[in-house]
């Protein structure tokens, strides 16, 4: 008897780009929160000195999550990362634009004392920490409604939209979501790593912030429900077959994508904890209780995170040119050989990566003060 089936590896990796995915959006997400607010939180150059010194030494480490769930869809899942990357093409630059802002913002913003400068670079790193917010939600929403692609008789893949397609009203309010939902993550961890002005700030940020966050995504679980088409699996080929993304049939119905929460009940755990875990965070963070609600609001990012994933599942990229050609987590995946290999080298590393990632926040934690930079006033970001 075999140690893992394809059907089984299918499934794991499923699995394991969600907690990757999850893992960005807690861990870099946070950070992106705190760059969002850093114009409006700091009314001095050493209070944003101090925002700024809260993320400093963290988030490289963070953004190895993106990386690591950018190489897991290449690897787990090429179809989806060749589709994806060529059709939405100019929005991940976009992307990649704003994210080069973070190291030279970070490195050299308070290299000179000019104010002009260091404004410059302040509003750099806001754009670095928005724009990958908002355009992650925006190509979340468009995944609900479906892509333009269609693969020929050849598996050749062919994008027919654009880049303005995609800001369709739908997928706006999604990056809404997004945005609202990390910059109240970013403004919980101000509150539990700063103390005095800053921290008030950043408490009153909180509560507005996560209000945006709740409404938006009531509002867009309801346009999911009762305003767009989702897609089903009516016919597939073996699960342990050689790949093939044509070997299936689809059908399209008006709140398809809730089927799931009817056939899987279970399932309506992971919108209810997008709810509750940021009601809970809000609600630690109005009583200053910081620790359990960064927790709160982390458990609000995979609940959201697990909705969109629950509610497609089996669907990765729905196409809405060719439903046939949607691509499937059985379908778009690679090899068996490919997929258990890069499962065991998972066994083994994440438990490190986790391990040491809690050792570098436990070494680093404490909050960074105005004293704190005028101490180490050359030393620091």
């Amino acid at each position: 008897m075999e140690l893992f089936n394809y059907e089984f590896l299918k499934l794991t990796w499923w699995l394991f780009v969600g907690i990757l995915l999850i893992g960005f959006a807690v861990m870099d997400g946070f950070d992106m929160g705190v760059a969002a607010w850093l114009p409006f939180l700091g009314k001095t150059d050493d209070e944003r000195r101090v925002i700024i010194n809260t993320v400093g030494p963290v988030w490289e480490g963070n953004q190895t999550w993106l990386i690591t769930a950018g190489g897991a869809i290449f690897a787990a899942w090429p179809l989806v990362y060749a589709a994806a990357f060529s059709g939405m093409y100019i929005a991940l630059l976009l992307v990649l634009f704003a994210l080069f802002f973070r190291p030279v913002g970070f490195d050299y913003r308070s290299k000179l004392t000019n104010a002009s400068w260091r404004s410059t670079w302040d509003w750099a790193l806001f754009a670095g920490g928005v724009i990958p917010s908002l355009v992650f939600g925006v190509a979340f929403g468009n995944l609900l409604l479906g892509l333009p692609f269609h693969y020929d008789e050849t598996l050749r893949s062919f994008y027919t939209g654009s880049f303005w397609d995609l800001l369709n009203p739908f997928a706006l309010l999604c990056g809404v979501v997004s945005l609202s939902m990390l910059m109240t993550h970013g403004a919980i961890y101000l509150q539990l790593r700063t103390d005095a002005h800053v921290q008030a700030r950043a408490k009153k940020a909180a509560q507005w912030m996560g209000l945006v966050f709740i409404i938006s995504f009531a509002v867009a679980g309801l346009w999911v429900a009762y305003g767009i088409d989702g897609y089903i699996l009516t016919s597939h080929q073996d699960f342990n077959a050689a790949l093939n993304p044509l070997s299936k049939t689809v059908s399209i119905s008006s709140g398809a994508w809730l089927n799931n929460y009817q056939s899987y009940p279970w399932m309506m755990a992971a919108p209810l904890i997008g709810f509750l875990g940021m009601m809970f965070a809000l609600l630690n963070a109005k009583f200053k209780n910081e620790g359990l609600a960064f927790i709160g609001s982390s458990l609000s990012i995979a609940g959201v995170i697990l909705t969109a994933g629950f509610s497609m599942f089996p669907f990765v990229m729905p196409s809405a040119t060719d439903p046939v050609s949607s691509l499937t987590m059985w379908d778009a995946v690679s090899s068996k050989k490919t997929m258990g290999i890069m499962l065991v080298v998972t066994l083994i590393f994440l438990p490190l990566i986790l391990f040491y990632t809690s050792w570098v926040f436990s070494v680093l934690r404490g909050k960074v003060t105005l004293q704190t930079i005028q101490d180490h006033t050359n030393s620091m970001y």
